[in-house]
C-alpha cells in the first residue's frame, strides 16, 4: 500500500467523508489560506491597543533593523511608536504565534499517537505536569536549585518544564494504553488524577513561595502573555522550533498509525520510535510553552478537530495547517484579553476556556452519538 493511499482510508472519529475525493488541493488551498490570516492577525495585534500605530509604516523599517542596517529608532518615526512595536507588541505577538502553534501541534500529535480526538496536552494533565516542573525550579530555583539555575540561565525554568511534561507524558501513555490500545475513558481519568495531583503539588509550592515568587507564580492560573520579553522568546523559541521543524516527519508514521499499530508496523513505521519521539517533540513544546505563558487550554483540541472537519485527517497537511491556525487564533485571542477590558487586562485562559469548553462538550456529544453510547 502506497503512503498516499492512507488518507482515503482513514475513517478516525467518524470523520467517514475522508475519502470522499482528493482533498489535497483544498488541503494547500487551506494552508495557503491560514498564512495570510496569520500574518493579517500579526499585523493587527502590532497596531492594536491603547496607542494605535501605523504598522504598516514601520515595516520597511523593522526589516531593516532585523537585517542590521538599523541600529534603533529611524528618522521620521516617533519614537514612542517604536518603542511600542518593537520592544511591547512584537515580542507578544511573536511568543503568542509559538505558544499558539505548540500547543495546536501538540494536541494533533497526541490525537494521532493515542488515535483519539479528546486528547490534548491541557486536558489530560500535560500541562500541569510541565507548570509543576517550572514551578520547582521558580520557587526553589535560588536556594536548593542554585547551580543547576546559574548553568542554564533563562533556559532553566522552559526545560523544567519540559521535563515536568515528559514525565506526566511517558505516565499517561504507560497508564492509558493496554495491548496497543488506548482506552479514551482510562486516558481521560488518568488526566484528570495526575493534573490534580501535579496541581496539589505546584499549590502546595504556591503556599511557600515568598512574594516575588507568587507573583511569577500567579499568572498560570488563567494564562497569559502579560510581560512578554524578548528573553522570554529566546528561552522558548529553540524548543518550539525543534518541534516545530521535526513534527512534519512524523506525518507519515502517524497517518499509518491511525489504521492500527499492526498495520503501521506492516507499511514500514517503527511504531515505538515514532512513539518515543512524539512524546519527546510534544512535552518539550508543551512544557516551554507553559513555561512562559501559564496553562492555556483548549487550543490543542478545538484547532486539530476543526482542521480535521475542514481538510480531512492527513497529517502531511494538518501538522502545518494546525500550526498556522494555533498561532493566529491564540494571537487573536491575546489582542482581545489585552482591548476587551483595557486599560485592564483579562487572563488569556478565560477566553479559550469560554471557546473550548462548549466545543469540548460538542465533540463529547457527537462521539457518544457515532458510537451510541
Amino acid at each position: 500500500m502506497s503512503d498516499t493511499s492512507l488518507p482515503g482510508r482513514l475513517a478516525w472519529s467518524g470523520l467517514k467523508d475522508a475519502g470522499n475525493g482528493n482533498r489535497e488541493p483544498l488541503a494547500r488551498a487551506v494552508i495557503a489560506g491560514l498564512m495570510v490570516v496569520t500574518l493579517t492577525v500579526m499585523l493587527a495585534s502590532l497596531a492594536t491597543g491603547p496607542i494605535a500605530v501605523p504598522v504598516l509604516d514601520l515595516l520597511p523599517h523593522m526589516a531593516a533593523y532585523f537585517l542590521g542596517d538599523l541600529d534603533g529608532a529611524p528618522e521620521g518615526i516617533s519614537l514612542r511608536d517604536w518603542i511600542v512595536v518593537m520592544d511591547i507588541r512584537l515580542p507578544r505577538v511573536v511568543l503568542g504565534a509559538l505558544v499558539g502553534a505548540a500547543l495546536a501541534v501538540s494536541g494533533a500529535v497526541m490525537q494521532g499517537l493515542f488515535r483519539n480526538p479528546l486528547a490534548d496536552p491541557g486536558i489530560v494533565g500535560v500541562s500541569a505536569g510541565a507548570g509543576l516542573g517550572a514551578a520547582l525550579f521558580i520557587v526553589l530555583g535560588n536556594a536548593v536549585l542554585a547551580p543547576v539555575m546559574a548553568l542554564l540561565g533563562i533556559y532553566a525554568v522552559p526545560l523544567a518544564a519540559f521535563g515536568g511534561g515528559l514525565i506526566t507524558t511517558l505516565l499517561l501513555y504507560r497508564i492509558g494504553t493496554r495491548g496497543g490500545i488506548t482506552s479514551v475513558a482510562t486516558l481521560l481519568l488518568a488526566g484528570i488524577a495526575l493534573g490534580a495531583l501535579t496541581g496539589a503539588m505546584t499549590g502546595l509550592l504556591v503556599y511557600v513561595a515568598d512574594d516575588h515568587q507568587l507573583r511569577d507564580l500567579q499568572f498560570w492560573g488563567l494564562g497569559s502573555l502579560a510581560g512578554s520579553n524578548w528573553d522570554k522568546v529566546l528561552s522558548a523559541a529553540p524548543i518550539i522550533l525543534a518541534m516545530l521543524v521535526c513534527v512534519p516527519f512524523l506525518a507519515r508514521g502517524l497517518n499509518a498509525l491511525t489504521l492500527g499499530e499492526a498495520a503501521a508496523s506492516h507499511l514500514g513505521i517503527r511504531v515505538q520510535r515514532l512513539k518515543n519521539l512524539s512524546i519527546v517533540l510534544v512535552a518539550g513544546a508543551t512544557g516551554a510553552s507553559v513555561a512562559v505563558s501559564g496553562g492555556i487550554g483548549f487550543v490543542g483540541i478545538v484547532v486539530p478537530h476543526l482542521l480535521r472537519l475542514t481538510m480531512g485527517p492527513d497529517h502531511r497537511f494538518l501538522l502545518p495547517a494546525a500550526a498556522l491556525l494555533g498561532a493566529s487564533m491564540l494571537i487573536a485571542a491575546d489582542t482581545l484579553a489585552r482591548t476587551i477590558v483595557a486599560p485592564a487586562e483579562m487572563p488569556i485562559g478565560i477566553i479559550t476556556a469560554f471557546a473550548g469548553a462548549p466545543f469540548f462538550l460538542w465533540i463529547l456529544l457527537r462521539k457518544r452519538g457515532l458510537t451510541g453510547l
